[in-house]
């Protein structure tokens, strides 16, 4: 996996090569990202291919800054793994030092490295981890500052067989005075072209991951975010690609940072047409005093190379996140699929109504009744009670260890909602502990969501908060928590920190929230714990390194689910996103999707519900169980399978042994006069036979509005007495389709649908496909 020689170093997976060296000057001077190289044995020509790989230099070039009076080195033109202000390269630097004596010139050269089997691993920051003996190698340099007593150590890890390379750095000050860290990125990479796309994921509350390309041919592009968690405005997932790739060509790279604060990816051309990309803390309100003796270390930055496309980068990152971020008991375990209480009863919760929908769901078939917001306190609406983590007597009078047990004798397991890290300014913890709230004194407060921010900088804050988590957590038949985090940072102050540190506020929160997730995750392994920040305001890989699952966006509405969580599947396994079929009107957008649209796009990620089954038709209720069925019946191939983006509007996943697949098609918006589709997959064995098959629909015949009267043998009045009547006994047959193919034919040929509704007529082989409609194939490999 890693090779050196003369301090060369090839970093090596099964089909990438990852290659620097030390340069004359004592730079680490980056030589290649891409395709493997590999390095013969033969010694001439081992040298011969580091020297055909380092830049050369023959003459000064134009106006640019040498290196050093006896160097023709140019660092603003030389491809490097680390750079700093100072020594004439005028590109953004990965890092920026303020020493005692004011400077802020730094010069990093090589002193050593060591080639270790195991990765070293943080005790205040998540880590990728070693699934098994063996599948990953870690390459440790060692720069020290040439003028100053600073080290810098780069991490390097390899894992071969998703490949995916990750990078952090240890600032290590051994100097004898303080050393201010005004910015120290993870991860610096460049590269010896521009023009390149740059695809970020941001949006907002209810539409997360929205893609944008960005073409960089001059100055600097940045995705950021300064809002204290890693955002639904700018998610830390970037891509960086070839203008000319595709989703299945082309090279492209893939990044990510394993960290939920403020973070920072940018990727800009210099004046000599090459790139520079990074990836770290958000230096725009960040800063650390490293005292004498102190190390810094910052997150691990994730990053894969891929010349198959965007769906190589998907897939690479799809199986590292599940191998080496995701862990626990849950880990390769299929999630129980749950209904979520809060869209059917939002704060007004009582015993009765909780069971009355616990009853509902375990006859449907549904495993998990979590209990939304609103149990404790006394949480009427969300001004009050964060903080006071103690059960509402007056809506559960058993408290919640006898509600547990009353759903665990339906058959289901038991969850509940927290939002560990905020307090209400009408709470009996924040009358008592004023100062636990994250506040500027003299400044009023700016809420958000009419709550604050609890200081988990503060140690006595972070023991009140595993305290009272412990007593929830504890409480006899608690299988899930889902937690919870509606608010993002605004006045951003430490009470425990003097002024002169206050800086470094927003990454010691981070750590205060890794040692509480930390901690009771570890004390509690058989608890699935479920993260969510508004939906999707901190689904990141720190998070997913404690819990297995996030909720993907507050927004449920089955047509917006589909570009959310098509942006989710360039840099995560869908094994890690949650979505629910809910009620329609949709409560986001008010707009009214098919039920089985909605099962559709949710059951391609973790799947749950959140309507009030209570109240819903016999025939919906009939079909949200032949959902659950269905669901279970295929939950493997959703849980383990490889999920593929099929063109504008089709999803595919296939299981590890591309025995099984489920592929989706939807309709957005009906186009008329518009009768043909084909269906093609991918990742199916070409020698395999399958059977591919739909579910046959039964349509209402309301649908069809007063077209019934083109047939019927007397007129029928729109949603007259007679034409419900009809409606609510007769029922017309959809298309059926059902066919035993190859492999070969459906990756490459297809199949040939039947004809869709067009206006000029309608039989049991016609394909109803208006707005908001889908299908869902299922295939299994014919023994």
């Amino acid at each position: 996996m890693i090779f050196v020689k003369d301090s060369n170093f090839f970093l090596n997976t099964e089909n990438t090569t990852y290659a620097f060296g030390v340069n004359s000057e004592g730079m680490l001077e980056h030589l290649h990202y891409g395709g493997p190289v590999p390095v013969k044995d033969k010694e001439d020509r081992i040298a011969d291919s580091f020297r055909a790989m380092h830049e050369k230099v023959s003459h000064g070039k134009g106006t640019t800054i040498n290196y050093s009076k006896d160097s023709l080195t140019v660092t603003e033109d030389i491809l490097l793994e680390v750079s700093s202000l100072g020594k004439g390269d005028l590109r953004e630097p990965s890092v920026i030092l303020e020493y005692a004596d004011g400077s802020r010139t730094s010069d990093f050269i090589y002193e050593s490295h060591e080639v270790m089997a195991e990765p070293f691993i943080s005790k205040t920051l998540p880590n990728a981890i070693s699934e098994k003996e063996g599948d990953c190698e870690q390459l440790k340099i060692t720069l020290t500052e040439r003028e100053k007593k600073v080290k810098l150590d780069i991490y390097y890890t390899v894992f071969p067989a998703c490949d995916v390379i990750t990078k952090k750095a240890v600032l290590r000050n051994e100097t004898g005075d303080p050393v201010k860290i005004l910015k120290l990125m993870s991860a610096q990479l460049d590269i010896d072209e521009s023009g390149m796309k740059y695809t970020t994921f941001g949006g907002n509350w209810g539409r997360e991951m929205h893609r944008c390309d960005t073409y960089v041919n001059q100055g600097i592009h940045v995705n950021n975010t300064v809002s204290g968690v890693s955002s639904n405005r700018a998610n830390p997932f970037v891509m960086l690609t070839k203008p000319e790739t595709t989703e299945t060509s082309g090279e492209g790279y893939g990044f990510n940072l394993i960290y939920s604060g403020n973070h920072y990816e940018s990727a800009g051309v210099s004046g000599f047409y090459k790139t520079r990309f990074m990836t770290g803390i958000d230096p725009t309100d960040f800063e650390w005093i490293l005292l004498a003796g102190e190390s810094f270390e910052t997150p691990e930055a994730v990053m894969t190379y891929t010349d198959m496309g965007y769906r190589g980068i998907s897939l690479n990152m799809q199986h590292f996140v599940r191998r080496h971020i995701v862990r626990g008991k849950f880990k390769n375990k299929p999630r129980p699929i749950l209904l979520n209480s809060w869209e059917a009863a939002y704060f007004n919760i009582s015993e009765a109504k909780l069971m009355g929908l616990a009853k509902k769901a375990a006859e449907a078939g549904i495993e998990l009744f979590v209990m939304d917001d609103g149990w404790f306190g006394v949480r009427n609406d969300d001004r009050t009670s964060l903080g006071d983590w103690y059960v509402n007597k007056k809506k559960l009078p058993g408290g919640v260890e006898s509600l547990a047990s009353k759903v665990h004798a339906l058959g289901l397991q038991f969850g509940i909602w927290v939002e560990p890290e905020m307090i209400s300014e009408e709470s009996n913890l924040y009358k008592a502990h004023p100062e636990y709230a994250m506040h500027v004194p003299g400044r009023e407060n700016s809420p958000g969501r009419n709550q604050m921010i609890l200081d988990l900088t503060n140690p006595e804050v972070v023991s009140y908060v595993k305290e009272s988590m412990r007593a929830v957590f504890g409480t006899k038949g608690v299988d899930y928590v889902k937690w919870d985090m509606n608010r993002m940072f605004a006045d951003v102050y430490s009470g425990v920190s003097e002024a002169g540190r206050q800086r470094e506020t927003a990454h010691r929160y981070v750590l205060g929230l890794y040692d509480i997730m930390r901690t009771l995750t570890e004390e509690f392994p058989d608890v699935l714990f479920e993260g969510c920040a508004s939906g999707g305001n901190r689904f990141d890989l720190g998070i997913l390194a404690y819990m297995p699952q996030i909720w993907a966006s507050d927004d449920s509405d089955a047509m917006e689910r589909t570009v959310i969580q098509t942006g989710y599947s360039y840099g995560y396994p869908m094994s890690t996103v949650t979505a629910h079929v809910s009620a329609c009107p949709n409560h986001q957008t008010l707009r009214n999707t098919p039920l089985d649209t909605r099962f559709n796009v949710a059951s391609f990620g973790v799947l749950g519900y959140e309507l009030n089954l209570c109240e819903l038709s016999g025939e919906d209720f009939k079909a949200v169980k032949q959902q659950v069925a269905t669901y279970k019946e295929w939950r493997d191939v959703f849980f383990y399978g490889d999920f593929y983006r099929v063109g504008e509007n089709q999803w595919m996943v296939v299981s590890p042994d591309r025995k099984n697949a489920v592929t989706l098609v939807w309709n957005r918006m009906c186009n008329p006069n518009d009768f043909y589709m084909k269906l093609r997959t991918v990742g199916l064995d070409p020698e395999t036979d399958y059977h591919v098959y739909n579910i046959q629909l039964k349509h209402n015949i309301k649908e069809f509005g007063d077209l019934v009267n083109q047939v019927a043998p007397i007129h029928i009045k729109k949603d007259s007495l007679i034409h419900n009547t009809i409606a609510r006994f007769y029922k017309m047959d959809g298309e059926v389709e059902d066919y035993v193919v190859s492999g070969a034919l459906l990756n490459n040929a297809g199949i040939k649908l039947t004809q869709a509704f067009g206006g000029t007529g309608y039989n049991g082989e016609t394909r109803l496909f208006q707005d908001y409609a889908s299908r869902l194939y299922f295939i299994s490999a014919v023994e």
